[in-house]
């Protein structure tokens, strides 16, 4: 902790205050934290004190979209108070109007100094934190204030960095003050025993990744992005969070397609819809197959692909898949998989996706196909496309992975409840 305390902090701090000339994203975060423990101990001086105070913490917002699914029961069920803070600009920016949190706040960097101040002016009764942002100082502090601690979605592959022998030993510290740390499987719980953890400090519960996109799904079933009967006799590809590298390969398969099927429709969601990468993909479909922005989808005339030009609709436009391909893996890792398995279309991807164990569960079942290039992609589209039988086999199986896979915020609650009602 001296190493840590002593030069890894100062150098965080000069290292922010330096990239944050050059980074918008970092500097953006240094400007919001001006003020912050003022602004803190207004926001936790509003609050019920009669009520017990819940503190989840999460890295970003895609941390924070798996804490959801708790904090909703927590305080629908035991009307608790809920603290939410964030590391990124991105996470907290994007839920400033989270409506189940009363304080909403960013993390300071953890110095032991700050992270004292933090606790003392918030007083929280739990700490969760997601999946794997910790910080040692604030990890210590809770656990010398007697307050109860918990690693929710935790996840330690074999090979983790965390166990090399320079930084084993620091989080076998930081482990050890925890009260629980409940893990995504069995896999990743054994994994944690080589930190020398007992095994009443760990238990397996699942992810919730898996309830909030199911919880998701059921509301995006009531939301109508298309009017009744709009793809009717139409066989619907949706191509969700593209990148570049993606649009490679399965833009000119799709193109392919239309050559034999005119009943084809791709809708495509950009992973970053700017001006620049909706005018990138016009350009490449200019001349080859009729396009439309979903904002002038009151124009729509028979048009063979429709591009998303708006953010936070990806969910429910999985809706209307038929087939599903999920960006992000010929780039740097693929994105959630599970968004269309949920509704049962046979699932798409790339080759990087290291990242995601549901991916490669999906590719090596039968829910989802593993795509390496362009060929292989016209010829699996092509084939999902016109075998119906085939088709609803793959996509049931991708489905059936996630509705087996549900329960994971009940069991982290029977962890949590039992030091929230003593």
């Amino acid at each position: 902790m001296l190493l840590y305390n002593y030069l890894f902090i100062p150098v965080l701090f000069v290292f922010f205050k330096i990239a944050g000339l050059f980074n918008s994203k970092i500097k953006q975060g240094v400007a919001d934290r001006k003020n912050l423990f003022e602004q803190l101990a207004e926001k936790s001086d509003s609050i019920d004190r009669n009520k017990k105070l819940v503190w989840v913490h999460s890295a970003s917002l895609g941390e924070f979209e798996q804490a959801k699914p708790i904090i909703e029961k927590l305080k629908k069920e035991y009307g608790v108070n809920i603290l939410v803070s964030f590391f990124s600009p991105s996470g907290y920016r994007n839920s400033i109007k989270y409506p189940h949190a009363d304080v909403i706040t960013y993390l300071p960097l953890d110095s032991l100094k700050n992270m004292k101040k933090f606790v003392d002016i918030t007083k929280p009764d739990i700490l969760i934190l997601m999946r794997y942002d910790i910080w040692p100082n604030l990890v210590k502090y809770v656990n010398e204030k007697n307050i109860p601690s918990f690693i929710v979605d935790a996840t330690m592959r074999d090979k983790s960095k965390r166990k090399l022998p320079l930084v084993k030993q620091l989080h076998k510290n930081i482990y050890k003050n925890f009260t629980k740390i409940l893990t995504v499987s069995e896999t990743d719980l054994k994994s944690f025993k080589d930190f020398d953890l007992p095994d009443d400090k760990l238990r397996a519960v699942g992810d919730t990744r898996f309830d909030r996109v199911y919880q998701k799904s059921l509301l995006a079933k009531g939301k109508k992005l298309f009017v009744d009967g709009f793809f009717e006799n139409k066989k619907v590809f949706v191509f969700g969070s593209s990148w570049e590298s993606d649009e490679d390969v399965v833009i000119p398969a799709f193109l392919k397609i239309l050559k034999y099927d005119k009943n084809a429709v791709m809708i495509i969601a950009p992973h970053e819809p700017t001006v620049l990468n909706l005018e990138k993909i016009e350009h490449t479909l200019t001349g080859k197959a009729k396009f439309i922005r979903f904002s002038s989808l009151n124009n729509y005339k028979d048009e063979n692909v429709i591009i998303i030009d708006s953010i936070g609709i990806l969910l429910t436009l999985y809706y209307y898949a038929d087939i599903a391909y999920v960006g992000g893996s010929f780039k740097q890792g693929i994105h959630n998989v599970l968004e269309p398995a949920v509704y049962g279309p046979p699932v798409m991807f790339g080759p990087k996706i290291e990242n995601s164990q549901e991916a490669i569960y999906l590719s090596k079942t039968n829910g989802g196909i593993l795509i390496r290039n362009k060929k292989e992609m016209y010829r699996n589209l092509r084939y999902l496309l016109s075998k119906d039988g085939k088709r609803k086999e793959i996509g049931d199986s991708a489905k059936q992975y996630v509705l087996n896979n549900i329960g994971a915020t009940e069991r982290i609650l029977e962890e949590i409840v039992k030091y929230l009602i003593k």
